[in-house]
């Protein structure tokens, strides 16, 4: 029989990717996390409601987990906490993880504040799991149940070597590189190329390689430190080395105050989106960029933040990008340069998760629910695993399915991208996409298996009033306000419920030319533009006990910790009759049924 017991002084010897030493309580879980969505910035309290540490706060604690997931927000969130001394005092995890270790790199290099981030091998994380509720002390790369003896490293983590300047981990540095790190191109560049040279480290990366665009997500407002940090930037000097477009922000720029925003949030997100135009960023404010004109194409290597952004440019166009962590994008655009790893290179875009998905052939009647529900539960599938999807390729799904697919996926899984055979541009076949040997899993589905999935992102009760119908997130297209338009053609809206719609800039300018909103202000939907639901508070969201309708499976899942509200989840067609209803709400889609199967 297995002795499951630690002993009573074990170290266990990490990674240590943020060096020093802490002590404190051990929180842990072997479930990831999204800190954007999952932990509030300002009290350091868990708000993902899915989440079993939901309620906790990490204020000076260690905190364990495998590694983040979600948003590439968390690394923003990360520096909020502590820049405000709400966060952890050390994080662990069992595998290498970029985004929430960026903040804490952020926090290091710019304002001088950090914490141990080190990483475990799975069983030594294993055994710290069992270590929940007990004091915990780090030393750089030891962690133990005891105390240790021993000072931290001081080694600056990059040394200037016989005139040239080189990492300490041998990343082939490039005459541009040089001059950028030794400061030739300003302060600005300097302090980026060393973000990007230590994240490079991080990722095992050899060399640097040249991105044709980039588009940022640290332009939403987490706090006074995105603010602070952007600005710092732009006063050093910083400017854009290649095509950067701005992810949503945190209000509609041109409206916010016409829309009651409190004034302190409203200048403080305006300040924010002007210092990353500053730097010659373009205001596109879209958390969809693949809907812009100038959308990547196959096989060009782009540096893309935004999680859903991220998911669809891989997997969708072809493109190649890492799930680049906030405040990392704009290093990156101010010197147009990132670590060769990751989805950049093909051994990193093969699946090792095979889903085969039955019985689709059978099933009547499946409407757009099916996707975000099914990229649901194929994240929690595939935690860290890029997974090929068999089996729904009859089905021909749109843009705007994959895109809720997607979307939905990323909320669950912090792998940068899906093939589905047949469907996404690098999986014609199966074959084209998996590698061999013994360590390809495969999964049967069928569409029955997502019930449960249905059964989470409906945290309403059944009886609860809907008082808001939100869509857009991501960000509606143009065919999806057409789309809408169509469901809501010669029917009346009740006044107790509002219908709001965000999308990007550019989509609703092509709705305005087509007059698709007119039509669908006179049913009574508001739109709103560069902002997205994971910032949009109050008065929006009205401070009532009556549920918000969606048709987003990300909105559904991070929705109740960001508002405070429950959430019914359905498709674009029941949340228009929901509307039309005056907030009554339907049954479940006949194809989830049992008779249905």
């Amino acid at each position: 029989m297995m002795d499951n017991r630690v002993s009573s002084a074990t170290v266990f010897q990490g990674e240590a990717f943020v060096k020093g030493t802490a002590s404190g309580k051990l929180i842990a879980s072997d479930l990831e996390l999204s800190f954007w969505g999952g932990v509030n910035p300002d009290t350091g309290e868990i708000i993902d409601r899915h989440h079993k540490l939901s309620g906790q706060r990490l204020q000076n604690t260690i905190f364990a987990i495998p590694s983040g997931r979600g948003s590439c927000s968390g690394s923003g969130v990360m520096l909020e906490l502590l820049l405000n001394e709400k966060g952890p005092k050390a994080i662990l995890f069992e595998r290498r993880e970029e985004i929430l270790t960026l903040g804490v790199m952020i926090a290091e290099e710019i304002f001088g504040k950090s914490i141990p981030v080190v990483v475990l091998q799975k069983e030594d994380f294993r055994k710290i799991l069992r270590l929940d509720g007990q004091c915990v002390y780090i030393v750089d790369e030891r962690v133990s149940n005891s105390e240790l003896i021993g000072q931290p490293d001081t080694k600056p983590p990059y040394l200037s070597v016989g005139g040239l300047t080189s990492s300490a981990n041998g990343v082939q540095l490039s005459q541009s590189d040089r001059a950028f790190l030794d400061g030739v191109c300003g302060e600005a560049a300097r302090v980026s190329m060393r973000i990007i040279l230590r994240m490079a480290e991080l990722l095992g990366a050899q060399e640097l390689m040249d991105i044709s665009q980039v588009h940022v997500d640290g332009c939403v407002y987490t706090g006074p430190g995105s603010l602070l940090f952007a600005e710092r930037l732009r006063d050093w000097g910083g400017k854009v080395h290649v095509p950067t477009s701005l992810n949503s922000i945190s209000v509609d720029q041109k409206r916010w105050r016409a829309q009651g925003i409190d004034p302190a949030l409203g200048e403080a997100a305006a300040k924010l989106a002007d210092a990353y135009i500053d730097m010659g960023a373009q205001p596109t404010f879209t958390c969809a960029p693949y809907q812009l004109a100038n959308a990547p194409k196959f096989g060009q290597q782009i540096a893309w933040a935004e999680s859903n952004a991220v998911v669809y440019a891989n997997s969708v166009l072809g493109a190649r990008t890492m799930k680049y962590p906030d405040f990392l994008d704009i290093s990156i655009a101010l010197t147009g340069r990132a670590p060769k790893a990751g989805p950049h290179l093909d051994v990193n875009r093969q699946a090792s998760l095979v889903i085969n998905v039955c019985a689709i052939r059978e099933i009547k009647d499946i409407d757009d629910v099916f996707y975000p529900l099914l990229g649901y539960h194929v994240g929690t599938l595939a935690s860290s695993e890029i997974p090929v999807i068999v089996g729904i390729e009859p089905l021909r799904p749109s843009r705007d399915d994959l895109k809720a697919f997607g979307a939905a996926f990323a909320t669950t899984s912090s792998a940068p991208m899906f093939h589905i055979t047949g469907v996404t541009p690098e999986a014609p076949v199966l074959d084209a996409v998996i590698g061999s040997g013994p360590h390809i899993r495969s999964v049967d589905i069928d569409p029955q298996a997502l019930n449960w999935c249905w059964d989470k992102l409906n945290s309403a009760s059944k009886h609860h009033p809907v008082d808001l119908v939100s869509l857009g997130n991501p960000h509606f297209s143009f065919a999806e306000i057409r789309k809408l338009a169509e469901f809501c053609r010669g029917r009346c809206k009740k006044d107790n419920v509002s219908v709001v719609v965000t999308c990007g800039r550019t989509s609703y300018g092509l709705a305005c030319q087509a007059g698709l909103v007119k039509e669908l202000e006179r049913f009574g939907v508001d739109f709103i533009t560069d902002t997205c639901w994971c910032m949009i508070t109050k008065p929006t969201i009205p401070l009532s006990q009556s549920a918000i309708m969606t048709n987003s499976g990300k909105y559904a899942y991070y929705g109740p910790g960001l508002t405070g509200k429950s959430f019914h989840f359905g498709s674009l067609a029941s949340c228009v009759e929901v509307a039309c209803q005056g907030g009554l709400l339907g049954s479940r889609p006949v194809w989830l049924l049992d008779e249905f199967v």
